[in-house]
């Protein structure tokens, strides 16, 4: 059995060396013979010459000769510009090819859609895809030379099947000075259009999958005459095959072996045979060849295009599955696997060695240890809240002080319940440990000129969306000057509160800034302002002792990391926008 099956396995591989000899000696040797006996004969020439006709000083010269063409031959592009231009060609073929019109997606969708068993239904498909056949072979006579030597003109085509008589005449009825491919197509797309009216074609986005499929081929068929129209320039053909044919001109000279008693370098053997130089010029010329051959795939020669099997095939498939293969299905059975969820077809013997287990990953195979895959502990759950210039530079809080789990709108919206005392003060914020350096920067603060000129949107501190954190930059004015008049109005203070500034009222670890007036007998003049109710906006801000020199507030102390501004809201349009969803007490 084993002797059998090795043998096969010969047999086989033997089959198909003789394959591959039929195919060299049918297009490369074809093609290269002539030329490479030319070659040889010049050659081998040119070597009688100088070993039997010169004499020593004409050698001498011609050895000369020999050297400068050998040294300067591999200055010529010929890798380069031969393999663009193959590449090329190549790729142009391959398109050409994937353009081929084949109506199998089209004829499964007419035998599918257009309904009906009678003659009628039955005229009507055959007639759609006789159309379809006629537009593929209307282009590949215009392409192909093997095509139009069969239908030369419209009634060949006519004679065979292709076009009714009273199709012919319509034709030569609608005929223009171009290429007529194209009519068969708008046939199908009206017939096709027609049948949706009488009711073949049930939905309209049926005819609209069948008039896609229609416009695909439609498409490749003008990509076939593209490629027939627009070739590749001539130009670059030929500079191709002048690199190519100088290239080996030199080498008949270059490539000569010389006299090796002369010690020239390079030239210590003295060979009858340039094994090599044949064999380049077999690759070079074979690959010029190969690519001349492919500019035109639909010619007469072994390696081109089989058309006119393609137009037999597709007219003989295309009929067979609108016409007799419509609605004629098998009965449906029960398969041998339907009891098994995990079906397994068997091999012969031929293929058993094929047979593989499945493939899961490059990783499946890898082994760990027990140890290595128990799940560990996440330590920053346990450590809590992040601390140092990273927990700072997430606007995180120490450790002291853990922040409360409240979203965006509550932390930068959040207010404050907070009465006046009786001397119409705030509660003790800050106490004796305000120091005097929080006394100044409240001075800094009654400045109009610059906040006046300031839009609504762009002043500092202000954003139209609550989700959006606030500016950590506090609202800076001239020392000497008082409020802009802008912020009473975005404030709520009516006029009898006009003349007030905003103060600094907090410990050294916080600051914020209250609307109080100027003068401490005025707030008794306007007892209703302590009724007022008032919004704290909180920032959460990072130590500024660590902020950049560039980014530190001259006007703040080193300690700040929080600013409280209080404003007042009664009727304020700026906390209208901010907190839209919180109704006035």
């Amino acid at each position: 059995m084993t002797v059998t099956y090795s043998s096969q396995v010969a047999n086989a591989r033997l089959g198909s060396f003789s394959r591959l000899l039929l195919c060299w000696r049918g297009s490369i040797y074809k093609l290269l013979y002539g030329e490479f006996l030319i070659f040889l004969l010049c050659y081998y020439i040119i070597r009688f010459i100088y070993r039997m006709a010169l004499t020593e000083e004409q050698q001498v010269i011609f050895e000369k000769l020999t050297l400068y063409c050998d040294s300067y031959i591999q200055l010529i592009p010929i890798s380069f510009v031969l393999g663009f231009y193959v590449t090329l060609v190549v790729t142009r073929w391959w398109n050409q090819y994937e353009n081929l019109p084949w109506p199998d997606r089209l004829m499964n969708l007419v035998s599918s859609f257009v309904e009906g068993k009678d003659e009628q239904g039955r005229m009507l498909r055959r007639t759609l895809m006789r159309y379809v056949n006629l537009g593929n072979v209307l282009i590949l006579r215009s392409v192909s030379a093997a095509v139009y030597k069969r239908f030369p003109s419209p009634q060949h085509l006519v004679k065979a099947g292709f076009m009714t008589p009273s199709e012919h005449k319509h034709l030569q009825k609608l005929s223009l000075p171009h290429n007529s491919f194209w009519m068969p197509w708008v046939w199908f797309a009206n017939l096709s259009t027609k049948a949706w009216i009488g009711g073949r074609i049930r939905d309209p986005i049926l005819l609209q999958s069948l008039l896609n499929e229609m416009n695909t081929l439609r498409t490749q068929c003008g990509q076939l005459y593209a490629y027939d129209w627009i070739s590749i320039p001539l130009v670059y053909t030929q500079v191709v095959t002048v690199a190519v044919y100088s290239f080996f001109l030199a080498c008949l000279i270059g490539r000569q072996f010389l006299n090796p008693a002369k010690a020239y370098p390079g030239h210590e053997m003295d060979l009858v045979v340039p094994l090599f130089t044949f064999l380049q010029f077999l690759f070079y010329a074979g690959w010029l060849k190969v690519a001349e051959q492919l500019i035109n795939p639909f010619g007469e020669d072994d390696d081109d295009f089989e058309t006119n099997w393609i137009v037999d095939r597709s007219l003989q498939v295309s009929l067979l599955a609108v016409d007799e293969m419509h609605q004629d299905l098998p009965p449906m059975e029960r398969d041998m696997y339907w009891n098994e969820p995990e079906p397994h077809p068997p091999y012969t013997a031929a293929s058993a060695q094929s047979r593989r287990p499945s493939f899961f990953g490059s990783t499946f195979n890898i082994s760990l240890d027990k140890e290595d895959m128990e799940f560990q502990p996440d330590l920053e759950e346990q450590e809590g809240a992040h601390s140092g210039i990273i927990g700072r530079f997430l606007g995180l809080q120490s450790h002291d002080r853990p922040s409360p789990r409240t979203n965006s709108k509550t932390k930068l919206l959040c207010p404050k319940k907070e009465v006046l005392s009786h001397e119409n003060q705030p509660k003790n914020l800050g106490g004796a440990g305000q120091n005097t350096s929080d006394q100044e920067d409240s001075k800094a603060w009654k400045g109009e000129d610059v906040f006046k000129s300031v839009v609504l949107y762009a002043r500092s501190g202000y954003h139209s969306a609550p989700q959006t954190p606030l500016s950590h930059t506090p609202m800076v004015f001239p020392p000497g000057q008082s409020a802009p008049s802008s912020l009473r109005r975005i404030s709520g203070i009516d006029d009898p509160v006009k003349d007030q500034s905003l103060q600094p009222a907090t410990p050294r670890s916080k600051k914020s800034f209250e609307l109080l007036p100027e003068n401490a007998g005025a707030s008794t003049e306007h007892p209703e302002v302590t009724h007022m109710r008032r919004k704290t906006v909180e920032f959460n801000l990072m130590d500024m002792s660590e902020a950049p020199e560039h980014l530190r507030e001259p006007h703040l102390g080193q300690s700040t990391s929080n600013i409280h501004t209080i404003l007042k809201d009664h009727g304020d349009p700026y906390w209208d926008l901010e907190d839209r969803d919180e109704a006035h007490s």
